[in-house]
């Protein structure tokens, strides 16, 4: 029974939704591309900033919508909800020795900005997380591959 109201409920939420994005959709066609770009070069983004913020409001709802359904589903699996924070901490782990390793250097770029030292030391922990995922992850299929060749 609750389940029938709340996908009612998800029902009338996502019509609105789309009746919004169809009548800002309008409203930027109507305008037209040269006065959208003639409105952007003088800094007014008033034409596109409803759709900007729709998108912006259904991608925080869609989110949090995961997040509960989510860690509910956990909650209610004790074995589930272990495994899931430790694999959470393992991704943490690995995003602070990624972290760890790397160095930043201010850096100029293309448009005359400077990224920062910090800025430049996420970029190569992300990078470095990147590659040591992807190993983990290439190296859990080959084992995968291989118990499966040896078990036959």
């Amino acid at each position: 029974m609750i389940l029938m109201k709340l996908q009612n409920i998800i029902k009338i939420v996502s019509a609105i939704f789309g009746v919004l994005a169809v009548v800002f959709l309008f409203r930027i066609i109507g305008l037209g591309d040269e006065e959208i770009k003639m409105a952007a070069s003088m800094g007014d983004y008033g034409s596109v900033t409803p759709l900007v913020n729709l998108a912006i409001a259904i991608l925080l709802i869609t989110v949090a919508v995961t997040l509960v359904f989510s860690l509910a589903g956990l909650a209610s699996d004790p074995k589930k909800l272990k495994k899931a924070l430790i694999s959470a901490g393992l991704f943490l782990a690995v995003i602070g020795i990624s972290y760890g390793l790397s160095t930043g250097v201010e850096t100029p770029l293309k448009d005359g900005e400077v990224l920062s030292a910090s800025g430049s030391r996420w970029v190569g922990a992300g990078l470095r997380a990147f590659y040591i995922l992807a190993v983990v992850a290439i190296g859990a299929m080959v084992l995968s591959g291989a118990k499966r060749i040896f078990n036959k």
